[in-house]
């Protein structure tokens, strides 16, 4: 009996696990059969290389994404600069510093800070953070980069500060011990060891919180002003591809060759956010390997 119910449970996961790959490889060719359609009427190197997105115009329309690339990872980079530092921080104070009593409170409402809809910190960025750019900066309007940046490093940051916080707690023991019996104090031991210890795991986070923040729509959508000429610095408005899948999308006419290169648009995020996560994965991997 114990070993029919073994058998069941690892056909279950086994089901799962397949049934995940599927849905993978299925969103992917649902991506690709209604991208390939725009590169009968779009040069790739074009669609790839080209600055000017204009699908609408009738008389010269562009297709190229270069400025939705460079928007793209300038939030999202500008994202990892606030919150690795904040996280990290975060995760060794937890781990390290934190009564037992404070880290029962902070950590709960650092996870609760993951479910808060992305509309709802749009909605900060619009009110409280664009307001506070602009008169700190002295632009007209403070839907920029900057502003994007700011709230995608808050929706990054539950992601960075757990799997720190893991990647910390799973040092062995016996490091710490080692380099406290060799002299070295509590916050030596923290930045010299653990830490160093734990940055193949501490890598890892950060770059599935750039993957968090790289696919994020509503927000970026809200309050970085969607403006889709070539970004020149961080005040500036800009529009990531998600917002531009999300703007358009809804109103382009089907089976066009603009609704074909939306879909273009989606299959170069997809691949983007594949490779950061898959390097994220071996990286962790590596991690993990290396502790045993």
């Amino acid at each position: 009996m114990f070993r029919l119910k073994e058998k069941i449970i690892r056909t279950a996961f086994l089901i799962n696990g397949v049934l995940v790959i599927m849905i993978l490889a299925g969103i992917f060719l649902l991506l690709v059969l209604n991208a390939m359609p725009t590169f009968k009427e779009v040069p790739w190197k074009e669609f790839l290389t080209g600055k000017n997105w204009n699908p609408s115009s009738d008389y010269n329309p562009g297709y190229g994404i270069v400025s939705m690339i460079v928007s793209t990872f300038m939030v999202t980079l500008g994202s990892l600069v606030l919150a690795v530092p904040i996280g990290i921080g975060t995760a060794a104070y937890l781990s390290d510093v934190a009564s037992p009593k404070v880290r029962e409170i902070a950590k709960p409402v650092v996870e609760i800070l993951a479910g808060i809809p992305s509309v709802v910190i749009g909605f900060l960025g619009i009110v409280m953070v664009g307001p506070f750019i602009a008169k700190m900066t002295g632009t007209y309007s403070g839907l920029n980069a900057l502003n994007g940046s700011v709230l995608l490093a808050v929706m990054a940051l539950p992601t960075i500060v757990s799997l720190c916080e893991d990647a910390l707690a799973n040092v062995p023991k016996s490091f710490q011990e080692a380099s406290l019996a060799l002299g070295a104090s509590h916050w030596q031991t923290l930045v010299k060891v653990k830490l160093q210890a734990a940055s193949s795991g501490i890598i890892a986070a950060c770059m599935l919180g750039m993957g968090r923040a790289i696919g994020e729509t509503m927000t970026v959508l809200m309050a970085t002003g969607n403006a889709p000429a070539f970004p020149s610095g961080f005040l500036n408005s800009v529009r990531p591809m998600t917002s531009t899948i999300a703007i358009e999308l809804g109103e382009v006419p089907y089976f066009t060759t603009h609704y074909h290169a939306l879909f273009a648009v989606g299959l170069v995020l997809f691949l983007i956010t594949f490779v950061i996560n898959m390097i994220a994965d071996i990286v962790l991997h590596r991690y993990e390997s290396k502790l045993r």
